[in-house]
């Protein structure tokens, strides 16, 4: 069974001993800057790596699953919106 912390100090320790920190943060800028792009086939391009970083911490239950999927929906539907 696995420890679930009880406040944001332990979560935020548990990050760190795991080294995922530092992706959630760079996951969460990449995810706003693709969101930024306005150029397709730039995003099309940075999207693997988002989705990547994305996997990772939903794997590592950093992030829920439904959330990681949600993330990765909404930015597929902003990528076919762009000209």
């Amino acid at each position: 069974m696995r420890y679930i912390p009880n406040s944001s100090f332990e979560r935020e320790q548990m990050l760190q001993q795991m080294g995922l920190k530092s992706v959630e943060k760079t996951a969460r800028t990449s995810i706003a800057k693709l969101r930024e792009i306005t150029d397709k086939t730039e995003a099309e391009q940075f999207l693997p790596k988002v989705i990547s970083m994305i996997d990772k911490l939903a794997k590592k239950n950093t992030w829920h699953p439904n959330k990681a999927a949600n993330l990765k929906s909404s930015l597929m539907k902003h990528i076919s919106t762009l000209n």
